[in-house]
Parts: structure tokens; sequence; C-alpha cells
């Protein structure tokens, strides 16, 4: 049985888990729009995404030490505000025709996404451990939720004019009525975040270890890096990528990344199923594939209903590798804040060079062409998927069976029963 309190735990983090999410492709699906008023080129909006990708390197490199030094509950409660605060300021630069305004913003949305990154996970973590269940992925669902239906209005929203300073308004009001609902529910304190540290017998505190030399954690970051690019990636660039590497008109390149964000949700939560029965280890590497099948085809496929489709197969593909990646860290050894914060660090670098670096590529050779380092890195999981494994449940009946009792004796009761 699950305790009230932990079930009531559960579901504020599905809330804090759909805030970015919303806010995230409410940005995305309005790019085109943005670009526009802005009057940047390819790779200008490079250089404006390059302000996410700060913030979401400052927010992940301070969520670490801020979770362990004040908690789980005070990070998240931080980050959602500075995601809140985001959509106004973006909002604000859109409607003044501001570039610089508009970095700030995605600045801001960069640190309150990674700021909050590894609090939630860590108290996924707490959660899984307390329930015994596999929690991660339907919680990173929860961001694809938050994706669907941020896409799904943005779609709406563009094809009806409605400004883009209005619409972010929206967002964040809603945001914030769902962060005053659900932040009551996260316990204070450092729950998450038990061993960090380690009492000797004499009572003095071991020191801190290196979770950095840990090769399997290093690869378990590795698939990280990959995966999170193959997401960035989408999130970044999928509706510019159809409208301009396609020919799509802006509503339907928004509507594909709607599929794709459909897809990761699908994945997400489904994919706990298919965790439980064939380990961490197998889905990885199937998801790896699915990605890279669907990459593939959308650099080079030049049929735009094929190359739509194939979004499908990257999003369902992308889905499972960064929330198995970070569970796999946290229960990879002791002090399971430093562990998922280092894997979530090296996923970020991803965030990071991915914008700036796919758009100076995309600037010279154009975005499907700069897509297919993304497809090589995807490859590259395959072969990494091992270092997330195995995490099998224990087997429903038990192996091996015993012979049965020979006719003549009567067959030995339980001594319990």
């Amino acid at each position: 049985m699950i305790d009230s309190a932990v079930r009531r735990r559960r579901r504020a983090l599905f809330v804090f888990f759909l805030i970015p999410g919303l806010s995230m492709s409410s940005w995305v699906t309005r790019t085109p729009d943005v670009r526009d008023r802005l009057g940047a080129s390819t790779g200008e909006m490079g250089l404006i995404l390059f302000g996410l990708s700060v913030g979401s390197m400052l927010g992940i490199l301070s969520s670490g030490p801020l979770v362990s030094r004040f908690g789980p509950r005070s990070v998240i409660g931080a980050g959602t505000t500075l995601i809140v605060l985001s959509m106004l300021l973006i909002g604000t630069g859109t409607a003044a025709s501001s570039a610089p305004a508009v970095t700030a913003g995605l600045l801001l949305l960069g640190a309150g996404i990674g700021g909050g990154e590894v609090a939630l996970n860590v108290e996924g973590a707490e959660v899984e451990r307390l329930t015994r269940r596999t929690v991660l992925p339907a919680l990173h669902g929860f961001f694809s939720l938050g994706t669907v239906i941020g896409a799904c209005a943005g779609i709406v929203c563009t094809a009806v004019a409605v400004p883009v300073p209005w619409h972010l308004a929206a967002v964040a009001l809603t945001s914030a009525a769902l962060f005053a609902h659900a932040h009551r529910a996260i316990p204070t304190g450092n729950g998450g975040t038990r061993g960090t540290a380690e009492h000797t017998g004499d009572g003095a505190k071991r020191p801190r270890p290196a979770v950095w030399k840990d090769r399997r954690l290093l690869l378990i970051g590795g698939i990280v890096l990959t995966m999170a690019l193959a997401e960035g990636a989408a999130n970044d660039w999928l509706p510019l990528l159809m409208v301009d590497g396609h020919d799509m008109d802006p509503a339907l390149g928004s509507a594909v990344y709607a599929g794709f964000a459909a897809a990761m949700a699908t994945g997400r939560f489904g994919g706990g199923y298919f965790i439980d029965r064939f380990g961490r280890a197998l889905v990885v590497r199937a998801s790896a594939l699915s990605a890279a099948l669907g990459l593939a085809a959308v650099v080079f496929v030049d049929t735009p209903v094929l190359a739509g489709a194939a979004v499908l197969l990257w999003g369902l593909g992308a889905s499972l590798g960064f929330p198995l990646a970070l569970s796999a860290a946290g229960d990879s050894g002791p002090h399971s804040a430093a562990r998922v914060g280092l894997v979530a660090t090296i996923g970020y670098v991803a965030f990071l060079v991915g914008p700036p670096g796919l758009g100076f590529l995309g600037d010279h050779y154009g975005l499907r062409t700069a897509m297919t380092v993304v497809l090589v890195l995807v490859v590259a999981a395959v072969f990494l998927a091992p270092a997330a494994g195995p995490r099998r449940p224990a087997p429903t009946r038990p192996l091996p069976q015993q012979p049965p009792a020979p006719p003549s004796e009567e067959p030995r009761r339980h001594p319990y029963r």
C-alpha cells in the first residue's frame, strides 16, 4: 500500500514535470513568429537560443549543491518561479522586437528548467524507492504531456494569429496556478538527498566521493548526452526544420512538433511495462535505434509527408533515454543526488553546445544536413546502452521448479499454511 502523503507527493511531481513541458513547447511552437518579428537569420536564432543553453547549464550546475543545502522543495519552487517569469519576459521581448530581451527570457527559462532538474529527479528517485515502482519515465511523460498540450495550444494560436505576448502571458498565468496548487505536497527537508555524506564510527563525516571517477557513471552520462541532444534538437529546431527544410507552412511545422511531443509522451507513459519486462539496457538500445531511423528519414527523405511521419519514430526513440539514464545513475551507487547531478550535467552539455552548433551548421549547410551530427551521436547510444542496465524485477515464479513429489508420498505442506 502507498501512503497517502506519498501519493500526493507523486501527483505534485507530475504537475511540476508538466509545467516546464508546457512552457517549453509554447515557446518552440512560436519560434517562427518570434524569428519573423525579430528579423533574425538562422545563425542569429542559434545565438538567441544560446541563452536557453547558458541558463540551463547555470541551473543544472547550481542545482545539485542547492538541493543538498536547501532541499528539493525550495529548489523546485525557485525553478518554477523562473519559468513563469521567463514566459513574461520572452513575450515582452517579442512585442518590443528586442532580441536581447528574448535571449534573457530564454536564459531564465533554461535556468528554471535546469535548476529544477536535479531536484525533480532526486524526488522522483526517492518516490521510486518508497513505492518500489518504476516512476521516473511516467514523471518525464508528464513533461512530454505538457509539451503536447502546449504545442496544440501553440498551433491554434499560430493559426488564428494570437499575438505571442498574449499567448505566453496565458501560459505564465496557468503555470503559476499549477505551482500554487502543487507546491505544498512536496515535503520539506533533504529527504531525497540521503547518502550525500556518510558517518564514520566516531561521528565524523567521510569525505564525499568523486563520483566522476566511476566509469559506468560516465558511460551513463554518454547515453544522456546523445539522447538529450536528440530530444533537444527537436525542441529547439523541429518547427523551423520542417518549415525551412521541407517547405511546410508554420502551422503544419508546429503540428509536426506536436506529433513529436505526442510520441515522446506515449513512449514515456507506456515505457514502464517494457522496462520491467526487458530491463533498461535493452529498452535504451531499442530507443536509440528508433530515434536513429526517424532522424535518418527526416534528413535523407525528400517527401514532406514521410519526413513528418518519421518524426514520430524520432520522438518515440528519444522518449526514454534521458529518464532511464537518470534512473540508472540514481541507483548505480551511494550518493544518489551527486550521481544524478553529474549525469544531468553531462546531458545538459548537449543543450549548451546543441542550439548554437546546429544553428551554425544550419546557416552554412542547411538544417537537414546539420541533423546528421545528431544522427551519428544517437547511433553511438546503441553501443553505450549496456551501461544503463540491468534492472529486472524478481521472477514472478520460483526458478527452477522443484520436481513433483512421488504419488506414494504426501506432499509437504508449507509451514505457514
